[in-house]
């Protein structure tokens, strides 16, 4: 198949960024840091956890951005707590929300169940007004069990949008071939994807970028006592913002080296 970053009109050996912020709905700090991110920043997409608390707030501060869907079966903090919107009882946890971690999900989740919430995410952000340009998943690894890969496909699939997948090398890792079955069947994601931490402290070194689509990731919040109650990894959220803010070093490589940037909606229209 053609490589991603040709079907994007660029050479064979060009790197190409795609700048992404998690979590958006999941605390107001984390909001605003995020919107402030895409219209001031470096990012170039974001995805909503539409059953997180602060999930309506995006919504009334969406201003047509590049944003997914953050499809969300975990609630891994101790003392804030998320939950199913479609109440699928293989979907809670003792305490009435999402299971703390991926592998009690692998253990109890009913498939079916599974889609349906995952599509109700879906459908619920369209209502809101999104126009919905991919789909990732919460904690990144839910999808990574073959039974729970097939229903984030197939939904890529029926919908027409690009997907967040890790690497080749974590392919291997897993044992079993998810990004040639989402090639097989067209549903585009970049090439690999790379925590921003890895830019701490780079301004200009290209090094980490291999040739072909590298999807960073974010998360970013505003340090607020909010945030701080929320969540136990609140530094690395208020890290996350300035490396993606318009003075970080991400920016500083974006603007001595060229590198072009693209937002998941490009993906999308490849696939459409």
């Amino acid at each position: 198949m053609t490589p991603l970053v040709e079907r994007l009109g660029l050479a064979p050996q060009a790197r190409v960024l795609i700048v992404s912020c998690d979590d958006l709905g999941f605390t107001h700090a984390a909001n605003i840091a995020v919107y402030e991110s895409l219209r001031q920043g470096v990012a170039t997409s974001a995805s909503l956890m539409v059953p997180a608390p602060w999930a309506r707030g995006a919504v009334a501060a969406y201003r047509g951005e590049d944003v997914g869907v953050h499809l969300t079966l975990n609630a891994e903090h101790e003392l804030y707590r998320w939950g199913p919107i479609t109440h699928s009882p293989s979907l809670l946890d003792g305490e009435g929300g999402f299971p703390r971690t991926i592998e009690d999900i692998w253990e109890h989740a009913d498939l079916d169940e599974v889609r349906r919430e995952w599509r109700a995410q879906i459908d619920r952000s369209i209502l809101w007004g999104f126009d919905v340009t991919h789909l990732d998943s919460h904690l990144g690894g839910v999808e990574l069990k073959p039974e729970f890969f097939d229903v984030y496909l197939e939904l890529a699939e029926d919908l027409r949008l690009p997907v967040r997948l890790p690497g080749a090398e974590e392919e291997r890792r897993v044992g079993f071939p998810f990004r040639e079955l989402a090639a097989e069947r067209d549903v585009l994601a970049p090439d690999r994807v790379l925590p921003i931490s890895a830019f701490t402290g780079r301004s200009a070194d290209l090094d980490l970028v291999p040739p072909g689509v590298t999807e960073v990731r974010a998360a970013p919040a505003l340090d607020t006592p909010e945030l701080r109650a929320s969540a136990v990894d609140w530094r690395s959220r208020v890290a996350d913002r300035a490396l993606v803010g318009p003075e970080g070093p991400l920016a500083r490589l974006i603007e001595t080296t060229g590198c072009p940037t693209f937002g998941y909606r490009a993906l999308r229209q490849l696939m459409r």
